[in-house]
């Protein structure tokens, strides 16, 4: 610090930069000034000594740079992933595949600003993208079960037919929520928490909120029970009376409302 102060700083403190990046060309060159530089008593300069001897024996930098990381355990969902509970600020957090072999195993998650590695035992299991967009799911095909035909105790048929003994309508809701997803494991926890309804508010209401929501068009949990703020079956959308929504309401009458008959 001292030879710092002296050699950098003293030379520069009185003049004026109008920028930092002014600043910074007049620091660079300041040091490569002192650098070459003889060294008190010797004939050489650190410059020439570290060309001579120091560079040959440095190793290259990292590929990567490096990120502060964070770390915490979670245990493998049978769907075969694992979300970053810190990211559950994002309205929900991007649920990031392991190898199928390790589901219900607890883990350790490392993670940065850009990655997310899961760790079994001291060996590392997966690395991913950190994604902090909600609704995602970051998945490697070759960590599936349905990949390599391994049976877990979450299956789309098991899905299907649970659906199937509770409505037609809600094994074409389960089906089409499975279809829209590249890989089925994708869509298990919507699947599930779609399917728990038929406890909570009862087979009936599951049944009449499906039919609903196919009308939609939009297939997923959160038409079921988030829609534009909404759900379905708090808010018993699912006994409204599609008669209730086909006939026009009269316009009421007030003073400010103009009517057709201002404009002719």
């Amino acid at each position: 610090m001292k030879i710092v102060y002296s050699r950098i700083y003293a030379p520069l403190r009185k003049q004026v930069y109008s920028s930092l990046s002014e600043l910074n060309a007049a620091i660079w060159i300041a040091l490569e000034t002192h650098n070459n530089q003889l060294l008190r008593g010797r004939n050489y300069s650190r410059r020439l000594q570290f060309e001579e001897i120091e560079r040959s024996a440095l190793a290259p930098l990292p590929v990567l740079r490096y990120e502060f990381k964070k770390q915490l355990h979670a245990t493998v969902m049978k769907n075969g992933h694992v979300c970053l509970s810190v990211d559950k600020h994002y309205r929900r957090a991007t649920p990031y595949s392991v190898p199928y072999r390790f589901i219900g195993k607890k883990i350790k998650l490392l993670f940065s600003n850009s990655l997310v590695e899961a760790y079994y035992h001291y060996e590392r299991i997966a690395l991913h993208k950190r994604v902090k967009s909600p609704y995602n799911y970051s998945t490697d095909k070759e960590h599936l079960a349905s990949t390599h035909r391994f049976v877990t105790d979450w299956t789309p048929d098991r899905f299907l037919e649970w659906a199937s003994s509770i409505h037609e309508d809600v094994r074409l809701y389960i089906h089409k929520i499975l279809d829209r997803k590249q890989h089925p494991e994708q869509a298990y926890r919507s699947c599930v928490g779609i399917l728990s309804f038929a406890k909570k508010a009862g087979e009936q209401r599951l049944i009449s909120a499906c039919q609903r929501a196919l009308s939609y068009g939009i297939y997923n949990y959160k038409t079921i029970h988030r829609a534009a703020g909404r759900t379905i079956l708090e808010k018993n959308m699912d006994q409204y009376e599609d008669s209730l929504f086909a006939d026009e309401l009269p316009m009421p009458h007030h003073d400010n409302i103009r009517g057709e008959d201002y404009y002719q």
